[in-house]
């Protein structure tokens, strides 16, 4: 077990790092802003791959500053929460996204708080704050999803009995074959995540965990100036193939060898102001001890057939309380499933009050503009609460 929390000079004064234990099986660490008086709103902050709680330290000051209670959690298989299996032959299913759900929601009621002024997802955790307020909207009170469209559960098969030709098990698996089929072989690069090679390809691979690191963020920022993202037609083999390689890998390169061209030069990182080296150094030293098998497994539980059915017990329901979407305009992520960034807006969200495409800013939205993000938020919390924020 990890004894201590997050302690690094780049941690902004103002925000502690503490343990919560008891949540649903696990000892969560999370960073903590505006704690200092009690009976403030909560905002609860939720990261993705591959983050961590810290990667919300320039947004959580300003919510703090405005009288929210302001929580980040390094979420399960993250960080320096602990309790979670890492084993790639252990409990994938306590990674599903339900459970995962089920997490956010003890944090909250182990923190004191009967509901959530609003829960932010980014990445990874934007689905994940997708099905908080899906399911729990007495206590999700609004949503903010960031980088990740989401479409709405999965469908239930409809009017198929007695029909020949309806969808089986297998369709998934067609675009795959298509990929690999294609002049150019190329992988989905969720496919090879889900594999078993995955995790030890990044965390050892030839160039060192700190440079695959810097160059994954940098290929994925607004800092790589050909993220020129555009809608896709379909969802097809060739229209797939116009995403970076970081979405849709050559099929015969692993992730550290699919970025490591697009390392950036000294005087780039140098210039990098919104992950400088020693704040790299905080994801670089927390995934050199814990690996990223943990963030893994959610992306084979979200690939995994098996999952899949019991989103589909709600099929056909909506997100009902005010919500918004935030991504950087050099974001190729909200356009990597075609038809989800509409679908969000005309039917799974239905209180939606604004979609915003920041100039400037990649995958990584609130690291790259955290003050254009931090102010949308807190117009979004002042809309969403009726101006009462």
């Amino acid at each position: 077990m990890i004894d201590n929390a997050l302690t690094s000079p780049t941690l902004p004064s103002g925000i502690r790092a503490r343990f919560v234990d008891g949540i649903n099986g696990l000892r969560l660490h999370v960073l903590e802003a505006g704690h200092e008086t009690l009976g403030r709103p909560l905002v609860l902050l939720l990261h993705g791959f591959p983050e961590l709680a810290y990667s919300w330290r320039r947004v959580m000051l300003p919510l703090a500053a405005a009288g929210y209670h302001v929580v980040a959690p390094d979420q399960r298989g993250y960080g320096r929460t602990t309790g979670w299996d890492g084993d790639y032959d252990g409990d994938l299913a306590s990674f599903r996204m339900l459970n995962l759900a089920r997490d956010a929601l003890g944090l909250v009621t182990a923190l004191g708080h009967r509901s959530v002024a609003a829960v932010v997802g980014h990445d990874f955790g934007s689905p994940v704050a997708a099905w908080c307020a899906l399911v729990r909207p007495d206590v999700f009170r609004s949503v903010v999803l960031m980088s990740a469209p989401f479409a709405g559960p999965p469908a239930l098969p409809f009017d198929t009995a007695g029909k020949p030709g309806h969808p089986d098990a297998a369709a998934g698996d067609r675009i795959h074959e298509a990929l690999a089929q294609l002049a150019r072989p190329r992988k989905h690069y969720q496919r090879y995540y889900g594999t078993r090679a995955a995790n030890r390809d990044m965390l050892d691979c030839s160039q060192g965990l700190h440079a695959f690191l810097r160059a994954y963020y940098h290929y994925k920022s607004a800092d790589w100036k050909e993220n020129r993202p555009e809608p896709l037609k379909a969802w097809t083999a060739p229209e797939l193939a116009r995403l970076p390689t970081y979405y849709v890998m050559d099929l015969d390169q692993d992730m550290a060898q699919t970025v490591a061209p697009h390392m950036p030069s000294q005087d780039a990182i140098a210039a990098c102001r919104w992950l400088p080296e020693d704040e790299l150094r905080v994801y670089s030293g927390e995934y050199a001890r814990t690996g990223f098998q943990g963030g893994l497994q959610w992306y084979r539980c979200a690939t995994d057939p098996r999952f899949a059915a019991e989103l589909q017990l709600f099929d056909g329901r909506t997100i009902d309380v005010p919500s918004c979407f935030i991504a950087g305009k050099s974001d190729w992520g909200i356009h990597q499933r075609p038809g989800s960034i509409e679908r969000m807006q005309s039917a799974a969200c239905t209180r939606m009050l604004g979609c915003h495409l920041i100039d400037g800013a990649g995958h990584w939205v609130q690291q790259e503009q955290a003050e254009r993000v931090s102010a949308l938020l807190l117009a979004f919390l002042r809309d969403a609460s009726g101006g009462k924020g």
